[in-house]
């Protein structure tokens, strides 16, 4: 799996190529800036690519652009972004093209290096891999009637999906079977009017909803 890197922090990049190249990750290209890094995408066409939040040369918000952009290029590029803190705005600016391929950690999960690199393969294959600390701030302005119909366990289901856990984990978590874990998330669908079509597809689109940047279709 090809990764590109925009991470301006030479201690921290260099440690993400070790971990990622010992995972049998390939790193195309490690960049320190937005410029770059959309040049990077361009020539190495990557599976995924790993930015941080903040870059030169103001250290505000010129990872996350450059991330959008690139998703505006090359459509639907996942990406899974870092950051020191949770940035609210940004993350609901990185969900609003209702793609899926999208992670949002915060930096120091990278340390886990087990839960990073699972969450890095579920972004790459088109899926979330949410910080538990991002998805409560994303709550706090949530405002989607639909989801008012879900009960408090489907809830926690759907907070569990959101940040990347299959099935059996989620059974594991909340202390209940995996068939009790599969009838709670057909709840959901339902209730969120999600076709069933493919449901690797309504799983993304069922996290994108309750993450608030859109009402179901």
């Amino acid at each position: 799996m090809r990764v590109v890197i925009a991470e301006d922090n030479v201690l921290l990049s260099s440690g993400l190529e070790l971990l990622l190249a010992a995972k049998g990750f390939e790193v195309a290209a490690v960049t320190r800036d937005g410029p770059a890094f959309l040049a990077a995408v361009g020539a190495h066409l990557p599976d995924v690519a790993i930015v941080d939040v903040r870059l030169p040369p103001s250290f505000r918000d010129e990872g996350i652009h450059a991330a959008l952009r690139a998703r505006r290029l090359h459509k639907g590029l996942p990406v899974l972004v870092l950051s020191q803190y949770v940035e609210r705005e940004y993350a609901r600016e990185l969900l609003s093209d209702g793609l899926g391929g999208i992670g949002y950690l915060l930096k120091d999960r990278v340390s886990r290096v087990g839960e990073f690199t699972d969450g890095l393969r579920r972004v790459a294959a088109g899926g979330t891999a949410m910080d538990p600390e991002v998805i409560s701030q994303l709550l706090l302005r949530r405002g989607n009637d639909s989801l008012s119909r879900l009960t408090p366990r489907e809830h926690e289901v759907l907070a569990l999906m959101a940040e990347g856990h299959d099935n059996t984990t989620i059974a594991g978590r909340l202390a209940i079977t995996h068939n009790a874990v599969h009838k709670h998330i057909g709840n959901i669908f339902a209730k969120l009017n999600l076709s069933p079509a493919d449901a690797g597809h309504r799983r993304v689109q069922a996290v994108l909803t309750y993450l608030g940047h859109r009402q179901p279709p």
